[in-house]
Parts: C-alpha cells; structure tokens; sequence
C-alpha cells in the first residue's frame, strides 16, 4: 500500500505567493524575486510532504496564478491579442499575467480572459479559448522544470497535469463552427512532447486529472477519452499514469473509467462514498485504485476508524498492493497548517481538537496507511484513541445544538418565502417612490479597501486603538465615499463596507454557530486569498449585523443608500461547513438570520436592500439529475431571507462568474427585483440566457471588469450597454460594476466609475430622444 497527494496549498503558509505577486505586479519586486518566491514555496511543500512520509509527492500543482491558465501557456493556447504583449515583454511571466489580468500600458489595451468557477469550488479558473484554426505547440517548459527542480532535492515526484479532455472540455469556442473536442488531435501531440521529456528525466508516475469523468459526459466524449488514453499508453508503456476523479462520484462512467488503459484511477470517496461497492465489482485485476478517503475541500479532522473501515474493505477485494491512500481532491482547497493557530479567543482549544488543514491532512493520510497494516505500532495505535476521542468530543458537545433555532427552522411555512405581490405590482410601488431614470446606476457594495483602511482594521484587532477612534476613521471613510458617489451622480449608493474584512468573515463574525481561524487562507483566483469561517453549529443572529453603517451612510445624503447583505446560500458555500446535518438545514438557519436584518434594514428606513448571492450557481451538484433537490432549498432559501419586507421595498441580488442557461427558471424564481451579473469579460454574451427566457425583474449586466486593472473607456461601455438593450428591454436594465471594488485602487476606480456613470447617462439620453 502506497500513499500520495493530489496536489498541496500553493500561496505559502502566510500567504507569500500573493504578497510576492501583488508586489511584482506594482514594480516593487523583480521577475528573478517572484521566481525565487514561488522555487522556495514548491521546496518547502515538497519537504513537508517528504518528511512526513508520503510516497508520492506532486508536481507541478504550484502555480503563480491558475493551473489551468498554466496548462493554456504550456501547449501555447494563447489568445492572438496578447501577441503584442509577447512582442513587447521579454519574459514569459508578464504574457502569463496579461492573459489572467489583462494588458494596459506601453500603447496597449487588452482585456483579460474569462474566469469562472472550478466546478463547484469558489476556486475560479482561466477559462480557455479556443478557435476554429487553433494551432498547439510546447510553449513553456514549467511542467518539466519543476519536475527537474524536485528531482534535484531527491524526489522523483509525479507531475499533476489536466488531462488532455477535460482541458478541452473546460474551454470554451470562440467563434462558431467547430467543436472544441475535435481539437484532440492537434493537442495530444504535444501532451506526447510533455510525456517524453519528463520519461527522459526519469519521471515514473504522470497523475492526469480527469473531473469530467465524474460529470454527465456524451458519447463523443466517452470515445475521445478511450482514443487519447489508448494512444498515451501504446506511446509510454512504461509510465504509471493515474487518472484522478473528484467533487463526484463515476456513476454511469464507471465502466468508461476502469476500462481505460491507466495504471491507477482515483475516486473521491468523501464527495460520494457509495460508489466504492460498484468500482470494486467493476475493477480490473491489475488497475491500482487511489481511495480518496480524506476530505481535502473541508477542515474536518478524518474520522479513522470510518476511513479504516473503507481501506480494509477495499483490500480485501483487491489486496493491500493495489491500494494508494490519499485526499479526497487537491489539497489546493485547505488552508495550509492548523499549527499556525495559536490564539484561543480566535479559534478554541475545543474546537481546534476537531480541525486539520492541509499539512494535518498528510499526516492523517500517512497515518490511515500505518493503521491499516497488520501489527500497527504502539505509537500508531495511540494516535488512533487520539482520534477517537476528537470525533466523540464532537458529537457530544454542548457547543453544537440551540433548540430555539431548530424549532424555528422547522416551523418554517410556505409563506415566509413569498413577497407580498408579483414583481410588476412591486416595480410600480417602487418606483413612485424611489424616482430612478433610465437606465440606473449602482455599484455592487465595497470600494477599495487602502492599506490606511487595512491597517486601521489591524490596529484595532490589536487594540492600538479604541472602539471609538476607529469609529471616527471609518465614518470619515463613509463619508468622503458618499460625497464622491453624490459628486459623479451614482443613482443608488453604498456605503463602501470599509468595516468589513470579506463578505463572508463579517456576518461569520456576529452570528452564532461560527468561529474563525487566524491563518486559514485559501486561494480564491490569482492572488485573492479568502479565510472561511466554520459553521461549528446552529446559526442565528444575536444582534442586527449592518444597520448601524448603513443607516449611517443614509443620514448623510438624500440619496438612496443601498443596504449590504450576503445571503445564505453563499455564505453556506464559502464556510467550511459543518458535515453533521444536511446543508440545507444549515442554509435555513442562515436565511432566517438574513431575514432578520433584512427587516431591520427595512425599518431603519433603508429602501433598497442587496442580498449577494454569487455561490447560487456554484453550488448545483455536478450531475444534472441532482440538481433540482439542490435548487429546491437554495432558491427557497434566499426567498426566505428576502421575503420579509414591503413591496416598495427593492431587493437586489448579484451573482458572478455564472453560466445561467440551464437555471434560468430557477433564478427568476428567486424573484429578486433587480439581479446584477457579470458580463463584462463574456462581452454580453450571458444575457443570451435572459434574453431568450424573456427574463421578467430588472437586469444589470456588469459593464467593466473589476477583476482587471485596466479602465475601460465611456465608449466600450455604451458598446456594451447597446448589446445589452439589443436582447433586453431598456426599462429593465440597470447599470454597474461586475463585482464588487474591494480590491481595486482607487484612481481607477474612479476613472471606471466617471466613465460609467456617463455611459449611462448617454444612454438614457438617447432612449429618451428616441421615445419623445
């Protein structure tokens, strides 16, 4: 028996990968600093894992920003429009970089490529483009050199590379008349030129990862894999390829999956425990099975003898010889070390005793491997009632469970998820009262969040200052951010959420039933780290969250001032979530808690309320017949939270990075009155959707891309806007960001914002012009 990682946390224990990024990116830092950065974060990970006794240690899961955004540069699937980048830099990163963030200096403006959400992850990906004439060739040697740079430490690693198909899959056409799939055979010669040259530097192990083996795949799909892997294995005979599934079970692929010619294939048996008994009926005799028995998407500490139970199940089928032990998934969605959490305020002793991130999750699939041997040592067997009393400690503790909450959750009636009246009587009640143009304009929340603002937080978390001090600091903040928004002539205003640390970690911080880390990062995309709270136990709210700043900000202007909420179902999906009752239950107690504020918002006199719901779509199960069960109680849910307040009352909601077309009825049913979407970097075309839906509430198509330095001008924004009122009615569309600022700067802030606001003026003018 073996034991091996799929991949391990790249952004370094204290978030150095980010830091070195961001500074690179500001030229504080040389290219020749980021590299050495990213060298000694792959070293030290490497380490970690040899010392602690895996036999199989990845490579090549470190990335500067994307793994597959690695992979697009690697076989130089890149974009014609970053051909002057190419011209013009004389380094590869800085073209790598353009392709993830866009390109605005030296005379050129190019945008970005798109990035959407790693399956159901809130990870998000450097989407692919691919292209009728789409030529592919071996374009940066990364996957090779950082096989040679562990070799050089001793370690004969196993290179962790996107499968040929699920690549392709996970791109997308960027213009009509082809299939992305029938670019297989373009692309697999130089898979073949990666494979030899790692063969001729003594690789022995490739792990391909495979996640659309675990999805609803067609037919075509099903021979390209049989094709591609045949094809692989008749060129390498040799190498030990492994073939890695997760987030799903293989289902109706299983017999697809066991029948290619692969030295081992991985299952994920956190995500979907009960496909072990189909695949160790289906396997062949000499295909090793990677049990992926430790959850590597979640920080709950392994229950042994559980995982025991499933390891000697599988060697009693197949033999101890034929088994690998490892995580569930990539450890990519871990934070890196519990042991970094040294303050008991932030995280109990009581709880912690519970958790293990990354580097703990090693040690327990190491560990899994010992107790599973015939005579475990004393040492192991002692680690085993160690573990035993965690999980017990768990179950039985007073922490968990608040009967108020339960009952309140489940007298929960159909009612509580209705508005009073449909949209249309809605929309007139509003708008007699809020007396918007054509044609409106918003922001989706915060704004940029300086170092002053950081470091205030920071000094206050210390207690270097007083309560009231960063009072003052934060109310000046507000204020200067209202005065602003009044000046350039923003219809519908926020008040920044300059007290806030992330969308999520806030309201975590007031409701009860979550606690927090200190260091439980995880990388979100690029250099955007997020630290998810952990719902431990029942939810609910003990005092209003964002009343006091909103209706601060409202007392400042005679502007409307939009309410801040996040809603439940995304604050479910970016927790680390508590894995003893179904999410479901968890979510309701969450939307009864957002329906509280909702309410109190209402009552402090605030007429438009947003309730951010960017992980509706994130959330679907990967397999399409799961997916109305999900639907069900994750709209209903955001109803809940939204369905307490009068008619003249406006809710909004904001989702990003979202393919809409299959739950489009699902996303009207939500019933919000305005929804705001990303658009910006899809050039409109996620309308589409809400186009041929005939979707009936407000819309409002995101017209910049924040995630992007780059400032759009006036003239690509109406460019937008005139797509968007090509397939939706200029009554129903409203005008924003795609996203919230939180991360931008604000020179360009305001220079996007300037030219928005304009875009949107000009475009009520001419509607206007044309109906008089």
């Amino acid at each position: 028996m073996q034991t091996h990682n799929l991949g391990y946390p790249r952004i370094g224990s204290n978030r150095e990968l980010k830091k070195a990024c961001e500074q690179y990116w500001s030229g504080k830092i040389t290219l020749a600093e980021l590299l050495s950065k990213g060298k000694n974060i792959s070293e030290h990970n490497w380490k970690l894992q040899q010392e602690a006794g895996i036999d199989l240690i990845p490579s090549n899961d470190f990335s500067y920003y994307d793994q597959i955004l690695d992979m697009s540069l690697t076989v130089g699937a890149i974009p014609k429009r970053y051909n002057k980048v190419a011209l013009k830099s004389n380094n590869e990163m800085d073209l790598y970089f353009a392709m993830a963030r866009g390109y605005q200096k030296e005379g050129l403006d190019i945008t970005a490529m798109e990035m959407t959400k790693w399956l159901d992850t809130n990870y998000h990906y450097i989407v692919p483009e691919f292209y009728k004439d789409q030529e592919f060739k071996l374009f940066s040697n990364k996957i090779i050199n950082e096989f040679v740079c562990a070799k050089r430490l001793g370690i004969n690693s196993k290179p962790v590379i996107i499968g040929p198909v699920s690549y392709l899959l996970l791109g997308k056409e960027k213009e009509d008349g082809f299939d992305k799939l029938d670019l297989i055979k373009k692309l697999l010669p130089v898979y073949i030129q990666i494979l030899t040259e790692l063969k001729a530097h003594g690789a022995e192990w490739i792990q391909f990862d495979e996640p659309f083996l675990a999805l609803d795949i067609s037919d075509k799909v099903k021979e390209a894999y049989k094709a591609v892997y045949a094809e692989l294995k008749k060129k390498f005979p040799q190498l030990k390829f492994l073939v890695a599934t997760y987030f799903e079970g293989l289902k109706d692929n299983l017999a697809l999956a066991v029948s290619l010619p692969v030295y081992a294939l991985h299952i994920d048996l956190v995500r979907c425990p009960e496909q072990l008994d189909d695949v160790l009926n289906a396997i062949p005799g000499q295909l090793v099975l990677s049990l992926g028995v430790v959850d590597g998407r979640n920080i709950w500490k392994n229950d042994f003898e559980q995982s025991l139970a499933v390891i000697k199940k599988a060697v009693a089928k197949i033999g101890s010889d034929r088994i690998l032990v490892a995580p569930s998934c990539s450890l990519l969605h871990s934070p890196c070390d519990l042991d970094l959490e040294t303050n008991d305020q932030t995280l109990t002793p009581e709880i912690k005793q519970w958790l293990a991130f990354a580097k703990q999750k090693i040690d327990e699939v190491v560990v899994l491997k010992a107790l599973a041997a015939e005579n475990p040592d004393s040492i192991v067997a002692a680690k085993l009632e160690e573990n035993k009393k965690a999980i017990s400690s768990r179950k039985t503790s007073k922490l968990i469970h608040n009967e108020q909450v339960k009952a309140r959750v489940g007298s929960i009636t159909a009612q509580d998820s209705q508005r009073i009246n449909p949209f249309p009587a809605r929309k007139k009640a509003q708008q007699e009262i809020l007396q918007l143009p054509l044609f409106p304009t918003t922001t989706i929340g915060s704004f940029p969040q300086t170092p002053e603002v950081r470091s205030w937080r920071a000094q206050f978390k210390k207690g270097e200052i007083t309560p009231a001090e960063y009072d003052v600091l934060l109310k000046k903040e507000t204020e200067e951010t209202i005065r602003w928004q009044e000046e350039v002539g923003i219809d519908v205003l926020v008040h920044g959420e300059f007290e806030r640390n992330d969308m999520v970690e806030y309201f975590g911080e007031q409701l009860a039933g979550f606690t927090f880390t200190k260091n439980g990062w995880v990388q979100s995309y690029g250099s955007r780290c997020v630290k998810p709270p952990v719902i431990y136990g029942d939810v609910h709210r003990p005092e209003a969250m964002t009343v006091y700043w909103t209706q601060f900000a409202q007392s400042l202007t005679k502007s409307l001032v939009k309410g801040m909420l996040t809603g439940p179902v995304t604050i479910l999906q970016w927790s680390f979530v508590r894995n003893d009752q179904p999410r479901s239950v968890t979510c309701n107690q969450i939307a009864l808690a957002i329906r509280d504020e909702v309410v109190d918002l209402e009552k402090a006199g605030i007429k438009v309320i947003q309730i951010d719901e960017p992980a509706i779509r994130e959330g679907l199960p990967l397999r399409k017949s799961d997916w109305q069960a999900y639907l069900k109680w994750a709209v209903n849910a955001f109803k809940i939270s939204a369905s307490g307040v009068k008619d003249e009352t406006q809710i909004h909601t904001h989702m990003c990075y979202s393919e809409f077309n299959d739950i489009i009825q699902n996303i009207a049913d939500m019933d919000a009155d305005v929804i705001t979407i990303e658009c910006s970097r899809s050039q409109m075309e996620l309308l589409d959707a809400f186009a041929d839906f005939k979707y009936p509430n407000d819309i409002g198509p995101g017209v910049y891309d924040i995630h992007s330095p780059r400032v759009p001008s006036k003239e690509e924004m109406i460019g937008l806007l005139e797509k968007a009122k090509a397939v939706i009615p200029a009554e129903q569309i409203w005008v924003n960001p795609d996203c919230g600022l939180k991360t931008r700067h604000w020179p360009e802030t305001k220079s996007a914002l300037i030219a928005m606001v304009a875009a949107a003026k000009e475009m009520s003018a001419n509607e206007l012009a044309v109906l008089n």
